[in-house]
């Protein structure tokens, strides 16, 4: 790149950063109520659109598709009219949600007199970076925007058709409200500097950075972000088949936990099955991952139970495949299935199938992931499923926001005290 382009370059990302900033200066204020029109015309656009939002979509699959792209990748860009329809049910729930700017979240009073309250405010500008999942465009405008903040959205080069003709019924939306349309900007090109200047703040105005990518890009944030960032590196998701698990239900459990979408990162890609289930359990559970095309990797116990396992390495337990394999391992109790979640995992999400209260205690006490489950498949860690209308990522950091990122995750708080001519002495 020329310094001319580098400068030009330069100006263009802090012309949005600037336009960002004073937008959320609007929004800080927005009545809840033109946040909500906003946001149920923003998903009567995408509706109106669709046409638009799907052949755009086909042009990024088809140039997908030249490139010799993975299934799985292939799965997070693709657009069907069902996944509008989850944009569009997702923009009319988060519209719906309570308006968290100005809520108390809590309020006291001292015995110098003083009455305190603490009450949520915006973040200010969000900058989110993010490869090949169109939707996390509808996501990620519809959070910030309900939670008061303006946000600058950098998406991958192969998913800029779809995620442009999204924006724009975004920004349709936010004009329809008559709220600042640089609310919510995309960055109008596909040049990987433009990551960069966002790392570097654009010159103060974003307050806040959310990879929503692959292993290579969030690593990349971590490393280069003058900013805070919320984040999760990878999504290594552990599944336990306890020694008191029923059959029917570790059997369907795991199944949905690896290959209702291989490619999320809330897929299991380790089974642990204790050891006394071992013959009852681990032939029908493999059975059934194989029959779906799944392959199974698994430790020595379970290749002499079971025929045409492949070896499971050292480097199995550290991967996520995002793909149809996945790693299965026999371990001797609870404590050992804790053990080695707690060394390989990226501290994600980790499932216990289990009727014991106290095997699920322990595991839920003794394991230090962002969300834990109980019966439950671990593809149900999505801001969605969990009632936040959506997500811009999952949080696996132990600073102000972890698990799904959602509209009370997008704010800060501030104090107000109130006094009577309160002195201190």
């Amino acid at each position: 790149m020329s310094a001319v382009e580098t400068t030009d370059l330069a100006a263009l990302m802090l012309d949005l950063g600037r336009r960002a900033r004073a937008a959320a200066a609007v929004l800080a204020f927005a009545p809840a109520e033109k946040k909500r029109a906003a946001l149920l015309a923003a998903a009567q656009a995408l509706d109106e659109r669709r046409d638009d939002i799907l052949s755009a979509n086909a042009l990024d699959m088809a140039a997908a598709r030249a490139k010799g792209i993975s299934g799985a990748f292939l799965d997070r860009l693709q657009l069907n009219d069902k996944r509008v329809d989850a944009m569009i049910e997702g923009l009319r729930t988060i519209a719906e949600l309570p308006d968290p700017v100005g809520q108390v979240v809590a309020e006291w009073d001292v015995p110098s007199g003083l009455h305190i309250r603490r009450v949520r405010t915006p973040l200010g500008v969000i900058g989110v970076i993010f490869e090949s999942r169109p939707n996390v465009t509808a996501d990620a405008g519809a959070l910030t925007l309900k939670a008061g903040n303006a946000v600058i959205l950098r998406g991958g080069s192969d998913s800029i058709s779809s995620s442009r003709a999204i924006h724009a019924g975004l920004v349709a939306g936010l004009r329809a409200a008559g709220l600042p349309e640089d609310a919510i900007q995309i960055v109008p090109t596909t040049d990987r500097a433009a990551v960069g200047e966002m790392l570097r703040g654009l010159g103060g105005s974003i307050d806040v950075i959310v990879p929503r990518g692959g292993k290579t890009l969030v690593a990349r944030v971590q490393d280069e972000a003058r900013v805070p960032v919320f984040a999760h590196l990878e999504g290594i998701c552990h599944t336990f088949i306890d020694r008191t698990a029923g059959l029917d239900m570790a059997v369907d459990v795991t199944v949905n936990a690896k290959m209702r979408r291989t490619g999320i990162c809330g897929a299991t890609e380790t089974l642990l099955v204790h050891r006394d289930v071992v013959d009852t359990h681990l032939r029908p559970v493999v059975a059934a991952l194989a029959e779906r095309g799944c392959e199974i990797r698994g430790d020595a116990t379970v290749r002499a139970l079971v025929p045409d396992v492949t070896p499971a390495t050292e480097d199995d337990w550290h991967t996520e495949y995002e793909d149809a394999i996945i790693s299965v391992k026999v371990v001797s109790d609870v404590g050992e299935a804790i053990a080695h979640i707690n060394r390989y995992s990226s501290h994600h999400t980790e499932a216990i199938l289990s009727e014991d209260p106290a095997a699920v205690a322990r595991f839920f006490g003794e394991i230090d992931s962002a969300i834990l489950m109980h019966n439950a498949s671990t593809q149900f860690a999505d801001g969605g499923e969990f009632g936040f209308g959506g997500e811009i990522g999952i949080a696996t950091g132990k600073f102000h926001a972890r698990g799904p990122v959602g509209v009370e995750q997008l704010t800060s708080f501030k104090y107000l005290v109130e006094g009577q001519g309160t002195l201190r002495p």
